[in-house]
């Protein structure tokens, strides 16, 4: 093996694909070859730090992927428009470190038969990893060992059938991963659903949204080419629940962003979750004389263990699912397809919802909903019934659902409330009282900041952008240099706000605490966490303006060396 190249514990692979060189380690590569894929991002940038705009990620590791090989691009050609990140490895030992660094999203594999047998064993527990596929030659073989890990979701030899499952699995992953919260339970119950009053009367330039986002979604490196350019051209030729529905970025990334609480993500696509939810209000205006006045629906998903035992304990409590909620009129549907895989795996719980609606109810509040099978991206689909963000629904019954198969498939029971319910109503109050004053993007910000209080994030990702030719870092100047195929080095780090006791200055710094006394003022107090939110104004420093929140997309993004910033006053 060419020392240039990373070395594998376990050399060999039986991938039934004519590559027959292993590729470079993909902490180093930089595939130029590959401009779409995870593993086509800047050798200097770890991949660890990159950042993910979906739930979930997927990493095929073989030590014989070559990325020049034909068969490698098709694959990654039909692997991408289902899963947006991708990693490869060939490297048994770089594989499992970077699973095991890996803690908000899922992991979906594929292995070689050969590394597949070495490590699964030492991995499957792992509870960030969703599902295993082996790619082999010899299936007959590696079934043999494959069939007692229960995470393997099967054995191929061609990349097709890999790619159905993986289809499923990614969308019964999405589905689990939908946020939920419970009153008396979750400080995001409340304030979640003023953040969604607040963001639906805001009014924006729909165009430059769009574009925004476009910009975002290109700098990001994380999403198909394709289906960037197609937002951009299309966006206007379907409609918001064919959008919703169909196989882009759109859905996964906008369920991660309300299931992270992802500002950037939340404001980047705050006018498509207004005009999602316009067009279900649309719809139920329409449907209304033809829909009964009460009826049941069904979901199904997996729900981790913390969050079942959460749920248990709010019984005849109220509880919320943050974000648009798909449901369908079909019992069976939900519990074969998605109910019962759910509880096979050992880190969550196989959940039925059973929903009662009452259409007087969800007309009164601002809960719509509407039948979508004829409008959305795949026609007569599950009788499916979308309601818009943030749904409330009180929890009736938990019962567990008798299964030769596991003991952790349960059936719950929910009656949708609304937010005209006296004990919603009570809950919210006092904290509406608290933004009377503002409307739009400031009621908005002040909801955003309440929020970050209370969960007390101290800590959050950020990327920091420097071409090497032009020596700047500005976010917008820097699609440029990507376009005149500069070399751009992307970091990633953490940044912690704080301010200064005495004097209220602000300060900022890469990995710790300020020990050191304020150099403003000098005082010796210390310094108290700071908002993230509040920044709106620059920073001088080098010459160069230091944009903490606003306009430069949310980034730090103008200075020339983040080597010289341990700290930064304003």
């Amino acid at each position: 093996m060419d020392k240039k190249k990373s070395t594998s514990t376990a050399s060999g692979s039986s991938s039934p694909s004519t590559i027959n060189k292993p590729k470079k380690s993909s902490s180093t590569t930089a595939a130029a070859s590959l401009p779409t894929t995870t593993t086509s991002r800047n050798a200097v940038l770890p991949q660890t730090a990159r950042r993910i705009l979906q739930n979930f990620l997927l990493v095929w590791l073989d030590a014989n992927l070559q990325e020049s090989d034909n068969d490698f691009k098709n694959s990654l050609q039909h692997l991408r428009k289902i899963v947006a990140s991708i990693t490869t490895f060939t490297d048994a030992q770089q594989c499992v470190n970077f699973l095991s660094e890996i803690k908000k999203e899922k992991v979906f594999m594929i292995v070689s038969g050969s590394l597949g047998r070495q490590i699964v064993p030492e991995i499957e527990a792992l509870p960030q990893l969703e599902a295993i596929y082996v790619f082999c030659g010899n299936q007959s073989v590696h079934e043999q060992w494959a069939k007692k890990i229960s995470k393997v979701n099967g054995v191929y030899t061609n990349i097709q059938p890999i790619c159905q499952a993986l289809e499923i699995d990614r969308q019964r992953c999405d589905q689990a991963m939908i946020p939920i919260s419970f009153n008396g339970r979750d400080a995001l119950f409340m304030y979640t659903q003023l953040l969604k009053e607040a963001l639906l009367e805001i009014e924006d330039d729909d165009v430059k949204s769009i574009k925004d986002l476009v910009e975002y979604c290109r700098l990001q490196d994380d999403i198909d080419e394709g289906q960037i350019r197609k937002v951009e051209n299309e966006y206007r030729d379907h409609t918001p629940i064919w959008w919703y529905t169909a196989e882009t970025f759109i859905y996964p990334m906008l369920n991660r962003g309300l299931r992270q609480m992802d500002v950037d993500i939340i404001l980047k696509m705050g006018f498509f979750i207004r005009h999602l939810h316009q067009h279900i209000t649309e719809l139920h205006r329409e449907q209304q004389g033809n829909m009964p006045t009460n009826f049941q629906v069904f979901r199904r998903q997996g729900l981790s263990m913390e969050d079942f035992e959460k749920m248990k304990k709010t019984k005849g409590g109220l509880m919320s699912f943050n974000n648009f909620l798909s449901t369908s009129r079909n019992r069976e549907i939900s519990f074969k397809n998605f109910a019962r895989p759910a509880a096979l795996n050992t880190n969550s719980v196989g959940i039925l919802f059973v929903m009662n609606i009452d259409t007087a109810i969800c007309t009164k509040s601002s809960t719509p909903f509407a039948a979508v099978s004829k409008v959305g991206y795949y026609k007569d689909k599950e009788e499916e019934i979308l309601f818009s963000t943030h749904a409330i629904f009180r929890i009736d019954r938990i019962e567990r659902i008798e299964d030769k198969h596991t003991d952790r498939l349960w059936q719950v029971n929910l009656t949708i409330v609304g937010n005209q319910d006296d004990d919603f109503n009570t809950l919210t109050a006092h904290l509406r009282e608290e933004s009377t004053w503002a409307t739009g993007w400031a009621r908005f910000g002040h909801i955003l900041i309440k929020l970050e209080k209370l969960l007390q994030i101290m800590e959050r990702d950020i990327k920091v952008i420097i071409c090497r030719q032009c020596h700047y870092t500005s976010y917008k100047q820097s699609i440029l240099c990507k376009q005149k195929q500069h070399y751009i080095k992307i970091c990633e780090i953490k940044q912690k706000f704080f301010e200064c006791i005495e004097c209220h200055k602000r300060i900022f710094t890469w990995s710790q605490y300020p020990i050191e006394n304020c150099m403003n003022c000098h005082s010796l107090k210390g310094f108290r966490r700071t908002s993230l939110i509040r920044e709106r104004h620059g920073t001088k420093f080098e010459d160069e303006i230091l944009l903490l929140r606003g306009e430069e997309e949310k980034f730090l993004n103008s200075f020339i060396s983040y080597k010289k910033l341990p700290n930064i006053i304003d």
